[in-house]
């Protein structure tokens, strides 16, 4: 196949870093390779021709997706008409699956492979909705190795490719070059991550600075590093922190430095739990819900764990505490022996990060390139 035509649709930043990377691997095996779709500025520097800007597909919450509705319907009927004008060898839909897998399955039935790159959370609930990418995907690429099986059980064709955080994130992080780094001394230092959206902060925040002082009168010499999303979280922890003698340093960003530096981590459950995995950083997981979210979650998630780490194990290899379970009290106890232990926890990291390792652009590339024929 001489000329190769790709079409890729990504809805966020984090989409927009796996694109790019796969861009990049498959440009490696067909240089004359052509990109069309929609794709953030990384996707758009590998070479990507993007119909419109990306941030038009990124809205969170479900306020502000009906605000926007309008608009995301209209763009998304118009990207389907004009796909199947251009008729792509494959089409590649990155996360983003509310705007994405309706579009794989009108390309699909317009002749056109079709592959999603970013499994949505199905095995945890809404286990219908692989009905939907049965019928309209190709190929599902994931990142971890249980989803791989649960398509499979599912009839669903699938590759576990690996996770791009495992190739980047090294075995072994160094503790004091981080330290160093931020201007952080010697001593346990254990890292707060209360989330990165608004409301997780605001359920979460002032719980984890309790839980703070509960653990500071344990360990009088223990001190923490918090990593803020933006500039908004940073006042909200501010505003939260007034008041309270605790020492926290607030950093702009950083979380993966915060990660190497620290001996334990009090997390919101999310995705920064796998970071904290790969950093190796023993941790607690709390989260709090709205109590009617919370009770509506509590009756749809098919999954015993809710957290990361856990689900890659197969097994409570982390702590939970959730919704009521979540206390200052119970957080500190559990924190606490962890900030000089945690060697389970470290050892079953380990293991993880080995498995998840795999060169996850390479494979992803190898994968889209035999589905439609084009190995070199």
């Amino acid at each position: 196949m001489a000329n190769l035509r790709i079409a890729l649709v990504a809805g966020e930043a984090s989409g927009d870093i796996l694109g790019a990377g796969l861009m990049r691997a498959l440009k490696a095996r067909h240089p004359a390779v052509e990109f069309i779709g929609v794709g953030g500025p990384l996707m758009q520097a590998e070479g990507l021709t993007s119909y419109f800007p990306m941030e038009r597909l990124s809205v969170m919450g479900l306020v502000e997706v009906l605000g926007r509705l309008r608009e995301l319907l209209a763009r998304r009927k118009q990207l389907i008409e004009t796909l199947i004008d251009e008729k792509p060898d494959v089409f590649i839909g990155i996360d983003a699956p509310d705007f994405t897998l309706n579009i794989e399955l009108k390309l699909r039935q317009a002749g056109i492979k079709t592959v999603h790159y970013v499994s949505p959370s199905v095995w945890a609930w809404r286990q219908k909705r692989v009905l939907k990418i049965r019928e309209g995907c190709d190929l599902m690429l994931t990142l971890l190795p249980f989803e791989a099986r649960f398509y499979e059980e599912k009839g669903v064709p699938v590759r576990f490719v690996g996770h791009t955080l495992a190739d980047t994130i090294p075995l072994q992080a160094d503790r004091a070059a981080a330290r160093q780094a931020l201007g952080l001394a010697d001593g346990p230092l254990v890292a707060l991550m209360p989330g990165s959206r608004g409301g997780e902060v605001s359920r979460l925040g002032g719980l984890f600075f309790d839980a703070a002082e509960r653990l500071r009168a344990m360990r009088p010499d223990v001190r923490f590093v918090l990593p803020c999303a933006s500039q908004q979280r940073r006042e909200q922890l501010e505003a939260l922190l007034a008041g309270r003698n605790l020492p926290v340093t607030l950093l702009d960003g950083r979380s993966h430095d915060a990660l190497a530096a620290c001996d334990a981590v009090l997390i919101a459950s999310g995705t920064a739990t796998l970071e904290a995995l790969l950093y190796k950083r023993p941790m607690v997981v709390a989260y709090r819900l709205a109590p009617l979210t919370f009770w509506i979650l509590k009756r749809m998630v098919k999954s015993p764990y809710v957290s990361l780490p856990n689900l890659l194990a197969q097994r409570l290899l982390v702590p939970e505490l959730l919704q009521d379970a979540a206390t200052a009290d119970a957080l500190a106890s559990t924190l606490a022996p962890l900030i000089d232990g945690g060697e389970e926890q470290t050892r079953g990291f380990d293991e993880i990060h080995r498995t998840l390792r795999r060169d996850a652009s390479n494979q992803a590339a190898d994968a889209v390139l035999t589905l439609i024929g084009a190995q070199s």
